[in-house]
């Protein structure tokens, strides 16, 4: 198969992608025009939004130097393969979520969430504070791109099912949506996980080829339509207690750039790291009112066994990822030393502050 580069597009190499993704970086006006894959449908409430905002605020920032047109899944690649169409050059930038890499990278998914991981404000720390970003950037330089955190859909929701999940054994058999490290887990727990793109989740439920499926929280879920067919909603998301989502640069393309359109591109991804959190709140609030008065949803929570049994599996899925590569060796001890440490003042601070609240 011919690897797909800007360069052999030009050329004809590649016949059926040349009308969609040929395109001069570089415009007669001088402007440069970039364009961003996604792994989302288009204009999703949560990541598809962050991947426009990302966007816009490039191109306001810079005064219209740098434009962006953003794609959605499928439109240029399928979703799960925007890592190498970056990385090979397809288009400059993507937008998407680390844990898509875990089979070419077993640490990438640190960088989304992990089963009984960090939360988001934890995991922001961890990335921006606790040496996060410098073993992002080492991990992914072999794929040609450079990453930011750029949107976070917040604390995730453990999944909608068709059946209700009364014990562990009742996991057993099930095909479940679950990527990364927590799909993992639901496979030793006796489960069958799926690698479902987001924009194909709805159609896997309503034909009956999975039986139960995570994505995020209500405000992104419910326009995915997951409530139709699966109408019980269950919580806590042992297994992707963070959301962050990705946008990654051609490293090529970054090199190109001046300080200070870097700077920017920076500073538009944290930007929508911080505003996406803030914005999963408010839809998340919203949705789940609709969810639970309009649509008949049934909140529960999983059982106390299932956790227990969960919690069990995912100290060891998470060192044996760790065994894999240096690279995941490196990213597991500082993310388990970083969770260690903060989880005493998360303890005495935000749990604390709930159960006060609470009463």
């Amino acid at each position: 198969m011919t690897k797909v580069t800007r360069r052999n597009i030009t050329r004809g190499a590649t016949l059926g992608l040349a009308s969609a993704i040929a395109a001069p970086a570089l415009a007669q006006s001088g402007k440069l025009r970039w364009r961003m894959i996604t792994s989302w449908p288009k204009r999703l409430p949560g990541p598809g939004m962050s991947a426009e905002r990302v966007a816009e605020r490039i191109g306001t920032l810079s005064g219209g130097r740098l434009e962006i047109s953003v794609s959605a899944a499928g439109e240029v690649v399928p979703a799960l393969e925007v890592l190498d169409a970056v990385g090979s050059g397809v288009a400059e930038m993507g937008h998407t979520a680390a844990f898509y890499w875990q089979g070419k990278e077993p640490a990438a998914a640190f960088f989304t969430t992990v089963p009984f991981g960090l939360l988001p404000n934890e995991h922001v720390a961890w990335i921006d504070a606790g040496g996060g970003q410098a073993l992002w950037d080492e991990l992914y330089a072999p794929f040609g791109v450079k990453p930011f955190m750029a949107g976070n859909t917040g604390t995730c929701m453990g999944g909608w099912f068709r059946r209700e999940i009364k014990s562990r054994d009742d996991v057993r058999g099930l095909k479940i949506r679950s990527l990364g490290l927590g799909g993992e887990v639901y496979r030793r727990l006796g489960g069958i996980p799926q690698t479902t793109a987001p924009g194909e989740i709805l159609v896997s439920l309503q034909s009956g080829l999975i039986d139960g499926a995570e994505f995020v929280g209500p405000g992104s879920d419910i326009a995915l339509g997951l409530y139709r067919y699966a109408p019980l909603y269950y919580s806590p998301g042992f297994n992707k207690p963070n959301g962050t989502g990705e946008c990654i640069v051609s490293r090529k393309a970054w090199q190109t750039l001046d300080r200070e359109l870097q700077a920017i591109v920076a500073h538009a991804c944290a930007a929508e790291a911080s505003f996406a959190l803030a914005e999963m709140e408010r839809l998340n609030i919203e949705a789940l009112a609709v969810l639970t008065t309009q649509h008949n949803v049934k909140l529960s929570t999983f059982p106390a066994d299932l956790i227990a049994a969960a919690r069990a599996q995912a100290k060891d899925v998470l060192a044996e990822f760790a065994g894999k590569s240096t690279g995941a060796a490196k990213v597991h001890a500082s993310y388990i030393a970083f969770r260690d440490k903060v989880a005493a003042w998360s303890r005495i601070s935000t749990e604390a502050v709930l159960a006060a609240r609470e009463g």
